[in-house]
């Protein structure tokens, strides 16, 4: 089946897979999914990825992060912002901040897709694909 938004399949994925305390879970790899996993990666929100399968059949083995005896999951919410129906721009200055610093907004810049933080280190604002806590 197409999906139309391969982000909110890719962060519905690891939302599910996160409640059934699943070790991984397989998501369709785009050029995006693959940058949106590698900032999870860099923010310590899964603890690896990986690329298998050929061709059409591609698509990212998400590791994910439990702490605890109790395995409670890293990522405690996973939201889409901007949507195929409306998109959510933020310029330099108005680039959100989510829970005050805690976590992490991803925006797909000019200069690729990074967190808030960088992007506001560059000076540059984007589209703001999800927040991330």
């Amino acid at each position: 089946m197409a999906v139309n938004d391969t982000i909110a399949d890719m962060l519905t994925r690891i939302r599910n897979a996160n409640m059934a305390r699943h070790d991984t879970t397989h998501v369709p790899s785009t050029k995006m999914t693959r940058s949106i996993a590698q900032v999870l990666k860099d923010e310590g929100f899964i603890s690896e990825y990986q690329e298998v399968g050929e061709g059409v059949e591609r698509h990212l083995v998400v590791s994910l992060k439990y702490k605890g005896k109790n395995r409670q999951p890293i990522v405690k919410m996973l939201k889409r912002v901007s949507k195929p129906g409306l998109r959510v721009y933020a310029n330099r200055k108005e680039l959100p901040r989510v829970l005050g610093g805690i976590g992490v907004a991803i925006i797909s810049t000019s200069h690729g897709i990074m967190t808030d933080r960088e992007a506001r280190r560059q000076g540059i604002g984007g589209e703001v694909l999800c927040y991330v806590y």
